[in-house]
């Protein structure tokens, strides 16, 4: 063994060992890309420097070995800024998208892909989980929401947009069964004054977390304004209510025919732990209750939505005017991030907000690469779609006519997280020219090479574990790619070694198809 020192640590470590393994070990975490235990230092990425401390050289961590008497500095400004520097050329020439358009331009970021994924391959109730976990009203938004999220699908280059609206609504309108549990409940109340959409919305979430929450309304049943300005032609009363007796199951106390004014307010907020104001457009008796406003509403920091007082939040119409009920079920998911927060003594910050690589609009040449995970079919349409909406036979297809323009592994790329945790600007180094997008399909795997960072993981594992053609590094300089060597197919170099590469992938470069 010999000793080293680590951001100003005495550590004891075998002789020979990789500084990064050696940080590792001490419990300071060296971000890199290229490395793989399996494999060893490779000094591609360049995202593991670290610092001597005596002569402040900055050198890659995974391919120097530990000697008696170093002294290394894991992380200060410079290292960061070289960090930053190597991760923002790495995202110059990364085309893809980390989440489809569909799910950005939605004001609640429902994960729409994998909605339609699950409906596609006829997986009703899991669909169900997947729109539940943004939108707490499904069948009610599939009949009255303006679709902002249909404006941006990909679909819409090749020939009409994917009816993302009605397949939400159906999936609230064929499952009977609530896909979540509460949690147990913790001791800790929640008050949400007004029962609208933002309320609601609020009420599910927070419940489910833990947090007993009190819905209170001046009316005698919940529902807001959806229950009292929509033609129940357009949302039967039938539908709403079953929508709204869902979040109820979950645990949620409604009390209505209560009309809040500052003095029950304020009793309300000594008598719970955290209160949420969702009454609708500001009137002027609100403006007294003791927190700033402005002109269109409620003055609330944009990201928690706490208010001027401690634990007080607002959320929907209060904070400013919206037609699109969307936007405030979408503010309920999200201040019940910062109550949560609120509760258990951090400070709200609400949601939080991952990195997104985004690539733009889609070129005429990339449609026949996208098509090849979709159908040629034209949008579904029902006789039975006013009334009814979609049969499941036909939901299946309009599923199906889904281009997957999400990143499949979203929730394992370093690249975004790395992006993320160092603030990266992808346009920095960007020329004005991308490549266009191909997909490469064998076994089970999906390769998109534009999403390639040249780390050599799967160079080096199909060459250890033999594979007859395997990857390899093809063309030199800044042309050079990453592909199956002599022209053979995606199958052929992957034959042995498919799910082992593309689990080792650092990016969304090689995926498991689903």
């Amino acid at each position: 063994m010999i000793q080293i020192k680590i951001n100003g640590e005495n550590i004891l470590v075998e002789d020979g060992t990789p500084l990064i393994k050696a940080a590792e070990a001490a419990g300071f975490k060296v971000p890199s890309l290229c490395y793989n235990d399996e494999l060893g230092h490779f000094t591609s990425c360049m995202l593991c420097l670290v610092k001597d401390g005596e002569n402040g050289r900055l050198f890659p961590s995974c391919s120097v070995p530990a000697t008696e008497g170093m002294s290394i500095i894991t992380d200060d400004q410079e290292i960061r800024e070289a960090r930053l520097t190597g991760l923002e050329l790495l995202l110059s020439e990364h085309v893809g998208d980390c989440q489809a358009p569909c799910q950005v331009t939605c004001p609640a970021h429902m994960d729409i892909p994998q909605m339609n994924r699950l409906i596609a391959a006829g997986k009703f109730k899991e669909a169900l989980r997947v729109v539940k976990k943004d939108i707490a009203l499904p069948s009610v938004l599939g009949r009255i929401c303006p679709a902002p999220c249909e404006g941006a699908c990909h679909r819409g280059t090749v020939d009409s947009s994917v009816s993302i609206c009605l397949l939400k609504r159906f999936v609230g309108d064929e499952n009977d069964l609530h896909p979540f549990d509460a949690l147990p409940l913790n001791g800790k109340k929640v008050a949400i004054i007004g029962a609208g959409p933002a309320g609601l919305a609020a009420a599910f979430y927070i419940q489910l977390n833990g947090y007993q929450t009190v819905l209170y309304d001046k009316e005698l049943a919940p529902g807001g304004l959806l229950r009292t300005n929509i033609d129940p032609e357009v949302l039967p009363v039938a539908v709403l209510d079953r929508d709204i007796s869902a979040i109820l199951s979950t645990g949620v106390l409604f009390i209505g025919d209560t009309a809040i004014d500052k003095s029950l307010f304020q009793q309300i907020s000594t008598q719970f732990d955290a209160v949420v104001i969702a009454t609708g457009a500001i009137v002027d008796e609100l403006r007294d209750w003791g927190f700033l406003t402005h002109a269109k509403g409620i003055d609330a920091e944009r990201n928690s939505y706490e208010t001027s007082m401690k634990g007080v939040f607002a959320i929907g119409n209060t904070l400013r005017f919206s037609r699109m009920s969307v936007r405030p079920i979408g503010q309920g998911k999200e201040v019940a991030w910062s109550v949560k927060q609120y509760l258990s003594g951090e400070e709200p910050r609400g949601e939080p907000r991952l990195f997104n690589s985004r690539f733009g609009r889609l070129f005429q040449d990339e449609i026949s690469e996208y098509l090849k995970e979709s159908v040629l079919s034209g949008k579904v349409i029902s006789n039975d779609i006013i009334s009814k909406g979609y049969t499941q036979e036909e939901a299946m297809l309009e599923a199906k006519r889904c281009l997957h323009c999400d990143c499949r592994d979203i929730e394992n790329c370093k690249l975004r997280d790395l992006s993320g945790k160092y603030n990266a600007n992808q346009r920095r180094y960007a020329g004005n020219v991308r490549k266009l997008m191909t997909k490469h399909f064998a076994h089970s795997i999906v390769y998109e090479p534009l999403k390639c960072i040249k780390c050599g993981i799967c160079v080096r594992l199909t060459s250890k574990y033999q594979e007859k053609y395997g990857f390899s590094y093809i063309g030199r300089g800044f042309d050079v790619q990453i592909g199956v060597p002599f022209n053979e197919t995606l199958e052929a170099g992957l034959a042995e070694t498919a799910e082992k590469v593309a689990q080792a992938c650092p990016t969304g470069a090689l995926t498991v198809k689903d």
